[in-house]
């Protein structure tokens, strides 16, 4: 009965560690659209699987340092576009955008 009580605590403990990891691997969205050089500087989006395209209107008020901060695990610049690696949250940053606008 003991080795039953202390497996349950044991599981408890490492899903509120999970939950919290979880938690902390969102990316803030609000930063992440002020890096991009703000809302009015977004032109248009797409996901593609894990990345994120996104084209500006100016490329230069991107702050490619900060977005790395923020989780991005890679970023390519083409022209005005960014290609950014977000994994999961490609397509929530995506509705996100879309509903600023």
């Amino acid at each position: 009965m003991e080795y039953v009580i202390i497996i349950v605590v044991l599981l408890i403990i490492l899903l509120a560690v999970l939950k919290a990891n979880k938690k902390d691997a969102n990316i803030d969205l609000n930063k992440l659209v002020e890096y991009l050089g703000g809302k009015d500087n977004i032109i248009k989006t797409e996901v593609e699987l894990s990345r994120f395209k996104v084209t500006l209107k100016d490329i230069s008020k991107a702050n490619k340092e900060g977005i790395q901060k923020l989780g991005a695990k890679g970023i390519v610049e083409i022209d005005n576009q960014l290609k950014i690696i977000l994994d999961h949250d490609s397509k929530q940053l995506r509705k996100y955008i879309e509903d600023l606008k």
